[in-house]
């Protein structure tokens, strides 16, 4: 391999592991983590970078080769509502600097994750808060670059993530991360959302594997350039809470809905992802079962990095 990649957004919980997964696809001499922070990557090379920066972002893209490009940074749901301009400064500016600076310097190919926050609970693209309704419109300039500037920009539309290894970003879906650790170190959980709200979920080896299965299709099968819809599992509080006392039969969870409880009303119970699967053969893994004995058994053996 004689390109470099370079994963923006490489701390956050979907760069954590999507920066070791593809470390471990290309060798880590190929991969670039970067990231806002000043803490080093011990594994592998790693730049501080805000996005904000396009001299810097363009100097590493041309010194570097990056060919390949994961943008990652944002401002998730539940935090982007507390500072809603921000939010969109991050996600809408961050982004369009990414695809301007892709675009002069030959990116062959560039990877952002929408989310289901572009949707309404009917599942019609209608988004009530900042962050989807900045992701809503990147996709839109996903496309448009696509087809403008011939920059091959892929996307997909992720539901909530669930992983053991980095800390949840601030999304209204967090509490099915938070719950894993909390029923492991103190046997209860007080969630933030009612005990039926349903949303679709996705255990973090799913998305990764999805996001490395769209970028390695080839780009005649690629129908869908604003994002696609990717689906694995839709479950409550309560069905989550019911599997873990499977495994803990000790664990109780309360439940003390906040402000993250009017955007979750606002989402679909679940979403449909035929083209994911007809156009490059997407498969689910995991189901909450096998999520959740695999997140104890993690857990059981090392704390939240």
């Amino acid at each position: 391999m004689k390109y470099a990649i370079l994963v923006i957004g490489a701390c956050g919980q979907l760069g954590t592991e999507l920066t070791r997964a593809l470390r471990k696809k290309h060798g880590w001499k190929s991969v670039i983590a970067a990231d806002i922070h000043p803490a080093m990557d011990a594994e592998g090379l790693y730049v501080q970078l805000d996005v904000f920066n396009k001299k810097k972002l363009a100097y590493i893209i041309a010194h570097r080769g990056v060919k390949q490009l994961y943008h990652l940074a944002a401002v998730l749901s539940a935090l982007g509502e507390q500072n809603p301009a921000k939010a969109w400064d991050v996600n809408m500016q961050g982004l369009l600097n990414v695809l301007e600076v892709a675009k002069e310097n030959k990116v062959w190919q560039v990877f952002w994750p929408s989310s289901i926050a572009v949707f309404d609970k009917n599942g019609e693209l209608n988004p009530s808060t900042v962050y989807g309704i900045s992701k809503a419109a990147g996709e839109y300039w996903c496309r448009y670059y696509f087809e403008k500037h011939g920059l091959d920009v892929r996307s997909l539309r992720y539901p909530g993530l669930i992983s053991h290894r980095a800390k949840p970003g601030g999304g209204t879906t967090d509490y099915a991360v938070e719950i894993f650790h909390e029923a492991v170190n103190k046997g209860s959980y007080d969630c933030f959302l009612n005990r039926k709200s349903t949303l679709p979920m996705m255990y973090m080896p799913d998305a990764v594997r999805a996001a490395l299965e769209l970028m390695d299709a080839p780009a005649a099968s690629i129908s869908v350039r604003t994002a696609y819809n990717l689906a694995a599992m839709s479950f409550s509080p309560q069905e989550l809470a019911t599997e873990i006392k499977r495994h803990l039969p000790d664990f109780e969870m309360a439940c003390n809905p906040d402000f993250s409880q009017a955007i979750a009303n606002n989402w679909p119970v679940s979403v449909s992802d035929y083209r994911a699967r007809r156009d490059w053969g997407w498969q689910e893994e995991y189901d909450i079962a096998r999520m959740t004995e695999d997140m104890l058994v993690n857990l059981g053996q090392k704390e939240l990095c």
